[in-house]
């Protein structure tokens, strides 16, 4: 599945001081990822409240309960309860979703990108290597992996490297994780290849809109 490649956080990223989970957002086409809505009112902030939330959330929650089989309905379910801060009721809604398309490369994606942004990356990571099983040459998905390894709370950098130089390997002018690369040596405390991975998004895209803000980081350590 091919993927929008400067989507929605790419006005982001000027303003943030850089990280994979902005960058993991510039990688993904907003379709795979889990619907957005505003957030319920909660119970101890951590349960949507029957009464009173707002009223696509309540749709939300009962399409997830009346459509059982509906794997997209499960997704948007659970991410209203990421949302809230209820990750554990979260992941049931996820894993219902990973159940109904165990066998297809964008059923695992999806599930992967929503374990993503719920900052669960060893469970992300877990259903990017089934989709790579099913797909190995997707790029997009395998840079996502590398940067599973970096967002953790404890990184692996050189594992995470290791996969953006896979993907290079299927695309080397692949924008994203060139970024990725760059960032993963940086908070490595490795500034010679970090300046070099800029250098190559640079003779892949010399007017890419990522190019700037990575200067201005590296320029600032």
């Amino acid at each position: 599945m091919q993927r929008n490649l400067l989507i929605g956080g790419l006005g982001l990223i000027v303003g943030l001081a850089i990280g994979f989970f902005a960058a993991n957002s510039v990688n993904r086409n907003a379709a795979t990822r889990t619907a957005s809505s505003p957030a319920a009112n909660t119970v101890a902030g951590t349960q949507p409240q029957q009464s009173g939330m707002q009223p696509e959330v309540a749709k939300a929650l009962d399409d997830a309960k009346n459509q059982p089989d509906n794997f997209e309905a499960q997704l948007k379910a659970g991410g209203m309860y990421i949302q809230v801060g209820n990750s554990e009721k979260a992941r049931e809604y996820f894993d219902k979703a990973a159940r109904l398309a165990p066998n297809t490369f964008t059923g695992n994606v999806t599930v992967a990108n929503a374990y993503f942004d719920a900052k669960q990356f060893d469970l992300a990571q877990k259903y990017y290597e089934k989709a790579l099983a099913i797909n190995p040459n997707d790029v997009d998905a395998r840079t996502d992996l590398g940067s599973t390894y970096i967002e953790r709370v404890e990184p692996d950098f050189d594992r995470g490297i290791a996969t953006f130089n896979e993907s290079l390997k299927l695309n080397p002018k692949h924008e994203p994780t060139l970024y990725n690369l760059a960032i993963a040596y940086f908070r490595k405390g490795d500034t010679e290849n970090a300046k070099k991975a800029v250098a190559q998004l640079e003779q892949a895209n010399p007017s890419s809109q990522l190019i700037g803000p990575l200067k201005q980081r590296l320029s600032s350590n």
